[in-house]
């Protein structure tokens, strides 16, 4: 385990091999989770707007719109990553051995 801090710490090129499987698939499992909760959290920000908007505590108009489309934008922008990978996945499950 030391070694592998070493490598990762060091400017130069890391040695592939030198983590096991685990522990390099929880850097993308910690950046799915935070583009999920940011989506998450674009959401529940455009839903308090449009709520403060019904009760006449939203003053300005173009800033509930803009929550609304930055909700919308990371949305569409998740559903094309999520894409990206399940399209990924597939093709390498089409390769031959």
């Amino acid at each position: 385990m030391k070694e592998i801090t070493q490598v990762a710490a060091s400017p130069g090129p890391l040695v592939q091999g030198k983590t096991s499987a685990g522990e390099g698939g929880n850097g993308f499992v910690e950046f799915l989770e935070k583009a999920v909760d940011g989506v998450n959290q674009a959401q529940l920000e455009s839903d308090r707007a449009i709520a403060q908007l019904n009760t006449g505590q939203a003053k300005n108009l173009h800033e509930v719109m803009i929550a609304m489309e930055e909700a919308d934008i990371s949305m569409r922008l998740m559903v094309q990553m999520r894409n990206k990978v399940v399209e990924a996945y597939q093709e390498i499950m089409r390769m031959q051995v």
